[in-house]
């Protein structure tokens, strides 16, 4: 950069208000902070001054309300019945700012024709790429003079920020190439199918197509509806299932020491008559003799460094916190006026994740990473969680080396290359605006931090193995020696329990020896850590979209959730399968 020796403008753009606002509270110190209003009365201007590797700068810092321009067929395409739906694949389409960001664009416009640099402070992922250089498209028609530089960061936090706004970097045009392919092939596939089969069955589902009439749309997308086949395909599964009852020999012994239950090696069997012969053979020659006792020790893992499916799935286990709930980004502005004035109840449509990375508590919630690089500081991370009333002290104890409780933390191997796997970056005892909500899923990313630099939990396990007339039995027992990671990471267990010891070659008589029966169960229906699981493997979306994808089932009425998270499609799907 040049010009050291003069005073630079520059304008320094952001994906949201709110992340605006705390880059210029923090590259200021909120020292000569100056707030002026902008074209948009929700997307602010901040000024103040601020040097950039000695380079002085007189710093604008506004923000657009993420993706600044859309995708759309030209006018004369956009009508339904204006050309077959085939056309589309080959029709033009143009990128433009809606009316509802006008106001915004006329703001970049005006601040960028007395800048030199434009500084791009955009979420550090391909969307957020691609909205940089939507930005850069309007900045540089005013003025194509500007400087154009990038800022990478992954947490709201100081010494991220001042590191990012001193090592700029090139935009990276072929991420927000992507994107805008992306954009096409989902505008011209989810247009040409949702027309298609809209207009094929109106007659069956009543859509009135001479009235314009769509309040019943078919829409189709080429991630919705692979989404939507996991859950069909289960419904299938279950609706095909046909209960078949079997029998299993059920087994125990009582002592002094305490009761085993011992499973039968064969599992269960189907044929009611080769199991009663079996279970007589049993009853006649009731003495169990102990085959095999086999004594080891068993290591539980803990979880891999969090990413962005991972939080999704375990917040929906641990919390039936949605997807899109967990993932949320904003709210309508129009729709806040509403819940505040009329509708406290809906106020649960709340930020989360967005909100406590805006706030600065944790790093950006949106990555594919699930393995810390050699670079961090994860023994910083863990101190500043030290004075928590309830984790305190396990942090204490992971940083004493006498304690030998810190481990260093195992790879998923997955690396966007982006950022690091979500992970707490400020201290917080809770704050006086969260919601239940908030305090969950800030626990669940310290908790899971914590846990993940942490050693093993240890287990002594038992397995016993027995005859009874020839079939044989197996018992498992298991203590915990020593708990770890399980200490801070409440939302895991290690099932099991001690049995009385035995001794190869021992007899005893069972205390109980029954035959009972038991019927065959369809699966259950897709809970949404499964959904996001079959997903996930399928390459289906990214981490940023998956819930997008799952919400779009749900309003389309596509599908359905219970109270337990689980889908079901609804009969409009089925009739259509």
């Amino acid at each position: 950069m040049s010009g050291v020796g003069r005073i630079i403008n520059v304008l320094n753009v952001a994906e949201k208000p709110s992340v605006a606002k705390s880059v210029a509270g923090i590259l200021s110190r909120n020292q000569g902070l100056r707030v002026r209003e902008g074209r948009s009365r929700y997307n602010k201007i901040f000024e103040f001054n601020y040097a950039i590797r000695g380079q002085s700068c007189h710093m604008l810092m506004t923000s657009v309300t993420g993706h600044l321009m859309e995708l759309e067929f030209e006018d004369r395409y956009r009508k339904w019945h204006s050309c077959d739906p085939a056309d589309l694949y080959e029709a033009p389409v143009r990128k433009f700012v809606p009316e509802e960001k006008k106001d915004i664009k006329r703001t970049l416009e005006e601040e960028a024709r007395r800048c030199q640099w434009l500084v791009l402070w955009l979420d550090c992922d391909r969307e957020g790429e691609n909205i940089a250089f939507e930005v850069i498209d309007v900045c540089r028609a005013v003025n194509s003079h500007l400087v154009i530089r990038r800022a990478r960061f992954s947490a709201l936090i100081d010494r991220e920020i001042h590191q990012a706004v001193q090592n700029l970097v090139d935009p990276n045009e072929w991420f927000s190439d992507a994107v805008d392919a992306r954009q096409e092939i989902d505008l011209r596939i989810g247009a040409s199918f949702t027309r298609f089969q809209t207009m094929l069955l109106k007659d069956k589902f009543h859509i009135d197509s001479a009235t314009g009439d769509r309040n019943l749309v078919l829409s189709y997308g080429p991630c919705q509806f692979p989404t939507l086949g996991f859950v069909v395909e289960r419904y299938w599964e279950i609706q095909s299932h046909e209960p078949e009852e079997f029998w299993i020999i059920n087994c125990s012994h009582r002592s002094d020491e305490g009761t085993a239950s011992f499973s039968w090696m064969r599992g269960h069997l189907f044929d009611y008559t080769s199991a009663v012969i079996i279970y007589e053979m049993c009853v006649r020659e009731p003495t169990a003799t102990v085959t095999k006792v086999r004594q080891q020790e068993k290591l539980k893992y803990p979880p891999y460094p969090l990413s962005t499916i991972e939080l999704e799935k375990r917040a929906s286990r641990y919390f039936r916190m949605s997807s899109e709930h967990t993932m949320k980004v904003g709210l309508n502005v129009y729709l806040i006026i509403f819940v505040l004035l009329f509708d406290h109840s809906a106020i649960s449509l709340e930020l989360v994740a967005e909100d406590l990375y805006q706030a600065g508590f944790i790093s950006y919630p949106r990555t594919e990473t699930d393995s810390f690089s050699s670079r961090t500081d994860l023994h910083t991370i863990v101190q500043e969680q030290q004075g928590h009333p309830v984790w305190g002290s396990y942090a204490q104890r992971l940083l004493d080396p006498e304690a030998g409780l810190w481990r260093n933390p195992g790879s998923g191997g997955h690396d966007d290359k982006a950022h690091p796997p979500i992970h707490p970056t400020k201290f917080s005892a809770g704050e006086s605006g969260w919601s239940q909500d908030h305090h969950r899923l800030y626990e669940l990313v310290v908790r899971h931090f914590l846990a993940c630099v942490s050693q093993p939990a240890v287990g002594a396990e038992t397995i016993v193995e027995i005859d009874v007339a020839g079939e044989q039995f197996s018992a498992c027992g298991r203590m915990i020696l020593a708990k770890n990671y399980l200490d801070v990471y409440r939302f895991e267990s290690w099932g099991g329990s001690m049995i009385p010891t035995y001794a190869h070659g021992q007899q005893f008589i069972p205390t109980t020896l029954t035959l009972d029966s038991g019927v065959t169960r369809p699966p259950p229906f897709l809970s949404e850590a499964d959904l996001l699981s079959c997903m996930d493997k399928a390459g289906i979306g990214t981490d940023a979209t998956m819930h997008d994808h799952i919400k779009k089932l749900l309003d389309r009425f596509y599908a359905t959730k219970d109270a337990n998270t689980r889908f079901s499609p609804t009969n409009l799907v089925t009739y259509l399968a």
